[in-house]
């Protein structure tokens, strides 16, 4: 005696039934280009030529103080970006690096900021705004309603990050004045984008001892770009000494491995926060920082983490260096893995189509960020695409 007719029909009733109970937010998951980091510029100093004067800033320390530890080609490679595109992903802070200032001055560069948006050359951009709590929520308004007036249409890869969000009500606010300022601008439903800066303890663990992250997704109703961590605001919150605050603290680790799981399949992104020790000083001093940074920049890449916050010219170099020696590193081992999935040879190690998938990903990931040029992944972007 087997299963019946009826039996089968239930079973797949309740199979359906657990679609219906899937995430909502989930999203197929497209790799498109993404910038490897954000550089934060305060608002005050932030102008037409910031983009340029960062990499000159950069090849000025390069050759002032000598190339950091890669190799000639790496280095070669590093310096084209630097003269090409210097900065990928730029944002334009009107918080912690800005501070407060009166509401004409703050207006001022407002206004300035958007002006200097339009030319920008970085292919992503977008602002910090000040906190959407009730002291500080009519200021980041005003902040965000002058800049897209001087902007006008924001360009694609444009975002805004909310700082500081500790419950779902944060994301439902900047929904709403997301919505608020599309009508005010004659802006496409959906057209303003914002990612949330993770910072606080009560936005990787609510009181109910779930963590809110998940919710904050869904709630952003498609608008949510990314999740980036706050490395000093969330140290400092859970007690850890100024000394020891650092993208590798175990308390690092724990929220933003906290982040991956809760943005996992839903298309945000996670990027990492920034290191204080910047490559400033003597040659010695300069070297130190440089070592320091590409260290956590290969070890946010080892885990995951394919982008990360800059806030320094000279953190340039050791960003680029440190990411394209990753892609490439990685990409005899993944072309012969991938080749031999695909052909189904014996290759010693038995992949799955999930690790399939993540060498496709990675494939893509290292064209996309010019580390690997599109002969060497070995095969049609079109076939990793559909991988």
């Amino acid at each position: 005696m087997g299963l019946t007719d009826l039996d089968l029909e239930e079973l797949l009733a309740s199979a359906e039934h657990l679609d219906r109970l899937a995430l909502p937010g989930q999203v197929a998951e497209v790799v498109t280009r993404r910038p490897v980091h954000t550089c934060y510029v305060p608002a005050d100093r932030f102008g037409a030529t910031t983009v340029a004067d960062w990499g000159a800033a950069a090849l000025a320390a390069l050759d002032e103080h000598g190339p950091p530890d890669f190799d000639q080609s790496t280095v070669d490679m590093v310096r084209a970006k630097l003269a090409d595109e210097p900065v990928e992903d730029l944002r334009v802070d009107f918080e912690d690096g800005y501070g407060q200032r009166p509401d004409e001055v703050e207006d001022a560069h407002a206004l300035a900021a958007g002006a200097a948006l339009r030319s920008c050359p970085a292919p992503f951009s977008g602002l910090r705004i000040k906190g959407l709590e009730p002291a500080t929520v009519l200021r980041a308004a005003r902040t965000l309603d002058l800049v897209l007036t001087a902007l006008g249409p924001p360009p694609p890869g444009f975002v805004v990050t909310v700082p500081k969000p500790t419950t779902v009500a944060h994301v439902d606010t900047a929904v709403l004045l997301c919505r608020q300022l599309e009508h005010a601008h004659g802006l496409a439903e959906g057209t303003l984008r914002f990612e949330l800066q993770v910072e606080t303890p009560q936005a990787v663990l609510g009181a109910d001892g779930r963590s809110p992250l998940p919710q904050m997704i869904v709630a952003a109703q498609g608008r949510l770009s990314g999740l980036h961590y706050g490395t000093y605001d969330y140290s400092t919150a859970l007690g850890v000494a100024p000394a020891h605050q650092a993208l590798d603290h175990p308390v690092a680790d724990h929220a933003k491995s906290v982040m991956q799981v809760a943005a996992a399949g839903t298309g945000v992104h996670v990027a990492d926060g920034s290191t204080n020790v910047l490559p400033v000083g003597d040659t010695a001093a300069v070297r130190a920082a440089w070592r320091l940074h590409a260290r956590l920049v290969r070890r946010s890449l080892e885990r995951g983490v394919y982008q990360g916050w800059d806030l320094h010219p000279g953190q340039l170099p050791t960003r680029y260096a440190a990411t394209f020696t990753f892609y490439r590193d990685g990409l005899p081992e993944a072309r012969r893995r991938l080749d031999a999935y695909l052909s189904r040879r014996d290759s010693g190690i038995l992949d799955e189509p999930a690790t399939a998938r993540a060498i496709a990903r990675f494939l893509l990931r290292g064209v996309h960020c010019g580390a690997l040029p599109v002969p060497s992944v070995g095969r049609p972007i079109e076939e990793l695409e559909t991988l």
